[in-house]
């Protein structure tokens, strides 16, 4: 059985939707939940689903230690970010190379980097007149948004659409698609070398 830890900073809701849909999976479970917010909303989610979570500081974060010494102890064989805010050490990074996944809101390279998160991402896209968007998973690397691509769904984005209305749609494509994505890129993982 595969491990999964989530990582997130806000409401939970991708958190929740991917800790039910491996619930009752017979290829992996989500162990664990980490955030760096102690007021974050994913930490009753998880407490509702069973799902044991901790939070650490940003210094913690950046210097790693506690943090894989957690992973370890859980035997995580993936890390998937769900609303996580803060870009990745270097530290995770090296433990696990091409094991952290992330979905962004927008079809990138489109609307990616630093301070394009959540709503600001939808606002832009109605701003430019966009006629699609949608979602992008890929991995994580040292540059925000700049990652190898998984996988991309699209929408329409209609002229009337407002950025709440884009929101919408992406977040039902966040549903529909993440947990099973997550699923095949769990199956094609190599045993990790350390384990």
């Amino acid at each position: 059985m595969k491990k999964i830890a989530i990582f997130a900073s806000g409401s939970g809701t991708n958190a929740e939707n991917i800790a039910k849909f491996f619930s009752d999976s017979s290829i992996a479970e989500v162990c664990a939940l980490l955030t760096n917010n102690p007021k974050a909303g994913a930490l009753g989610r998880m407490e509702r689903l069973g799902v044991p979570a901790f939070t650490f500081t940003n210094r913690e974060f950046a210097d790693g230690t506690a943090i894989l010494a957690k992973l370890s102890e859980f035997d995580v064989d993936l890390i998937v970010l769900a609303g996580f805010m803060n870009m990745i050490s270097a530290p995770l990074l090296a433990a696990f190379p091409q094991r952290i996944v992330n979905i962004h809101p927008a079809l990138l390279p489109l609307y990616g980097g630093k301070g394009m998160y959540g709503q600001h991402v939808h606002e832009a896209v109605v701003a430019h007149h966009e006629t699609e968007t949608g979602i992008t998973i890929h991995y994580i690397n040292e540059r925000y948004d700049e990652g190898e691509i998984i996988f991309q769904a699209r929408c329409p984005v209609l002229p009337d659409d407002t950025p709440d209305e884009v929101a919408a749609k992406v977040h039902l494509l966040e549903y529909r698609y993440y947990p099973e994505v997550i699923e095949k890129v769990l199956l094609s993982l190599p045993p990790r070398l350390d384990s």
